[in-house]
């Protein structure tokens, strides 16, 4: 079974939303959407988005409190 990574999900442009993360393909920026769900948003409210972009956001906020450590 293949290792679930982020970055199939998620990327950096510096041509879509300032090069904020976004979730491909969209302008829809990760930190905007982890922020709405940690405030009791549900992710019925992001249709287009499935249950693998939310993990994929999970893991990309993980490793980017964990990389000075």
């Amino acid at each position: 079974m293949a290792k679930f990574q982020w970055e199939n999900y998620i990327e950096e442009r510096s041509d879509v939303m300032l090069g904020k993360p976004v979730f491909k393909g969209t302008r829809l920026t990760v930190d905007l959407v982890l922020k709405a769900l940690g405030a009791g948003t549900t992710q019925a409210e992001y249709p287009h988005l499935k249950p693998e972009h939310i993990r994929a956001a999970m893991l990309f906020a993980a490793d980017v409190l964990t990389m000075d450590a």
